[in-house]
């Protein structure tokens, strides 16, 4: 296994995130055994997050949740920033089209 941070198809981990994942040989191969979009949802999920205690949140979430064996996170609509394929209408609906409209 290499030693070097693996990354996603379209995002990359910041320095607190991996950090995070690295404090643990354990949750650091799980995250390496990851496929590319798998780790590609994780950071988009936590790069998402628009306050830095849902981020600090969201990173301690990505730990347990490969700890518990998830390959994706939990409860996440996916990746809108990816150009392989297109939105989904539901991310279209409520992550696209919805951004910025608060009620």
């Amino acid at each position: 296994m290499t030693d070097d941070f693996l990354q996603g198809t379209v995002h990359e981990a910041a320095d607190d995130m991996q950090a995070a994942i690295r404090a643990d040989a354990g949750i650091f191969a799980l995250w390496q055994g990851l496929t590319p979009l798998g780790r590609n949802e994780f950071i988009c999920w936590v790069e998402d997050a628009k306050q830095t205690a849902t981020r600090a949140r969201r990173i301690a979430r990505t730990v347990e949740e490969l700890q518990e064996g998830k390959k994706r996170p939990c409860c996440w609509a996916g990746c809108i920033h990816r150009t392989d394929k297109a939105p989904s209408r539901w991310q279209q609906a409520v992550l696209i089209e919805g951004k910025g409209k608060r009620g």
